[in-house]
């Protein structure tokens, strides 16, 4: 498929250099939440994808485990335990409307993948395989359970695959390494609403303006805010930056999961679905450490318990290693055929990256930045929020920049492609419906000003310093102070550097200076986004005086259900370069949606 595909029914008007198109439903990102949402929506609007990446390189292609569902294919099973170990691995700040809705769609959103030709695992009888994965269990947390329905460990590459697929059976409009760095809003009855995207081709440095009657944000995490992070250098958060920037809210920022089988030093995952087949943390003397802390279910504990576990081994001097700085994942016992064929992706890398054979030898890991939580707050039905309750028409997000809240404050493993199936697919659908019944919002007088005065600004500026120094000093700042342990010291010596970093970013230069291919600007757009949304994270976790799922304060070492069972609003309100981030972000509460679990304590 052609990089810029010319449809017969998109229609472009060139004005001053500019290119104008007009779709019905336009979706920002091709990933697996953007896919599966012009899957919907292709069939009844005139739909267009516009994405950074060629499609399958998006980052859903690097999920490596699973993808949770009730099937009860391999044993005994139900939505309603799925939905509670939800609510329960996310620390109980999940919206429980929204993880039953995960968990009773899981069911049918499986058999879809499986319908367009997903190729997954199968049992002995020919059904789709399922296997353990952390957090997951039976009967209400009394066991492990096999939920997780997984092809190999290279899951998300084949969703990703198959959902490119059926888009191109289906004569979707993708516009490939299109840049969308804004978003155009129009007055209406004094609201502004949303009225299209502004997208840069990376092939020629023109500008495109895609006007659209629903618009779904699908652009993926941010995770390249942190210096050790399984994210891909493209991750960070476009998508989430522009909605900040338009003052519309972010909910729930101060929640980042940390997967705790990252390779140790460099941060590349390996899959939950390790120990989901019965691989063993183990610390330097060789103990099976996560019997002291989670005795019930053990090393399948979810993501935040196991992280800060093996992170307090490393503090308490059990670490391995040369400068015993990390623990080791024990596959050893599980045998070469396991390995090669249920896990043949995470053998490589320890054999490739680390030299590590998984099948002799136990594998350095530690814990690494993976997901946010928090995002673009939405109700169920994907449609993007401009307060607790009111809905912006026409915006839709789902994936990871959205937060609905179905994660909580701690995702679960295999939850993620589960989410991005079955949120997409409701945003296709809802945005699709919107576009039968709704007009065009106008444009703006003048749609792509906010990106040419950017985009000018950057090339023609003479500026000392460099983007990948300012990078390289936010990473290892955001590593330092915000990751798995977090204190008001910490926390507040990173909002210095950043503030600091955020002034130095407004004297940047640019090396290329080049219309075509201009990664360099690029880049430097990107920075822009990870400083406004680093500084979103740790002033609303300052502001959090409590520890909940991913959020571990070692000055507030327990969780405060009587002040903080409620999700944190933040709201861009003054000039986002004033020194002090307290005149540019207000916070605010919203509540947790409550149907049948009560907060309790969480044992494992």
């Amino acid at each position: 498929m052609n990089s810029t595909p010319q449809s017969e029914t998109d229609e472009v008007k060139i004005v001053d250099g500019i290119h104008y198109h007009q779709f019905d439903v336009v979706i920002v990102g091709a990933g697996g939440a953007g896919m599966r949402a012009a899957i919907e929506a292709g069939p009844q609007a005139k739909t267009a994808v516009i994405t950074k990446l060629y499609p399958t390189r998006s980052h859903t292609g690097a999920a490596q485990g699973g993808m949770a569902a009730a099937l009860a294919n391999v044993e005994d099973d139900n939505w309603e335990w799925h939905t509670f170990d939800t609510v329960k691995g996310g620390d109980y700040l999940v919206d429980q409307d929204a993880a039953e809705i995960l968990a009773k769609e899981a069911i049918d959103a499986v058999i879809d993948l499986e319908n367009m030709g997903l190729p997954f695992n199968r049992t002995p009888e020919g059904k789709i395989d399922q296997r353990r994965f952390g957090g997951h269990t039976r009967d209400h947390g009394k066991a492990p359970v096999r939920r997780a329905c997984y092809a190999a460990d290279r899951t998300g590459h084949m969703i990703l695959q198959t959902l490119f697929q059926n888009c191109v059976k289906l004569g979707i409009n993708f516009f490939n390494e299109y840049y969308v760095l804004d978003l155009a809003m129009t007055e209406v009855d004094g609201v502004k609403q949303p009225s299209g995207v502004v997208a840069y081709e990376l092939a020629t440095g023109t500008l495109h303006v895609f006007q659209a009657k629903s618009i779904i944000f699908a652009t993926g995490g941010f995770g390249k805010i942190f210096k050790t992070t399984s994210n891909a250098h493209t991750l960070t958060g476009d998508g989430v930056g522009i909605i900040w920037r338009k003052g519309l809210p972010l909910e729930d920022m101060e929640f980042y999961q940390f997967h705790p089988t990252g390779l140790a030093g460099l941060g590349i995952l390996l899959t939950e679905g390790a120990r989901g087949e019965g691989a063993i943390l183990r610390n330097a003397s060789g103990e099976r450490f996560m019997e002291r802390y989670a005795p019930t279910i053990k090393d399948l504990a979810p993501r935040d318990i196991v992280a800060r576990c093996m992170v307090q081994e490393v503090l308490d001097g059990r670490g391995a290693g040369p400068n015993k700085d990390y623990v080791y994942l024990d596959c050893t016992h599980l045998g070469a055929e396991v390995l090669e064929t249920k896990l043949p992706d995470i053998t490589e890398f320890a054999r490739t990256y680390l030299g590590v054979d998984p099948v002799v030898e136990p594998v350095p890991v530690f814990p690494t930045a993976h997901y946010a939580m928090g995002g673009i707050p939405t109700n169920v039905q994907a449609e993007v929020l401009r307060d607790n309750d009111t809905v912006v028409p026409g915006l839709y997000a789902a994936g990871e920049c959205a937060c609905v809240s179905v994660h909580g404050s701690n995702r679960l493993g295999t939850n993620s492609l589960l989410d991005i199936n079955v949120f997409g697919k409701r945003a296709g659908n809802a945005a699709a419906a919107y576009a039968k019944t709704a007009d065009f919002v106008p444009l703006p007088a003048d749609p792509t000003k906010e990106v040419r005065e950017l985009v000018d600004m950057l090339r023609n500026s003479t500026g000392t310093e460099r983007l990948s120094t300012i990078r390289k000093e936010l990473q290892e700042e955001m590593d330092r102070g915000a990751q798995v342990f977090r204190t008001d010291e910490s926390l507040g010596n990173v909002l210095k550097t950043i503030h600091d970093l955020r002034v130095r970013y407004t004297n940047i230069a640019i090396q290329d200076k080049g219309q075509r291919y201009n990664t360099d600007l690029l880049e430097a757009i990107e920075l822009g986004f990870l400083l406004d949304l680093a500084e979103v994270l740790v002033f609303a976790a300052r502001n959090r005086k409590e520890s909940r799922g991913g959020h571990m304060r070692d000055d507030y070492p327990d969780r405060d259900d009587e002040k903080y069972m409620k999700h944190t609003m933040a709201y861009l309100s003054g000039d986002p370069h004033s020194p002090d981030p307290e005149d540019h972000i207000t916070l605010d509460w919203k509540p947790v949606v409550v149907t049948n679990y009560q907060p309790m304590e969480r044992k494992y």
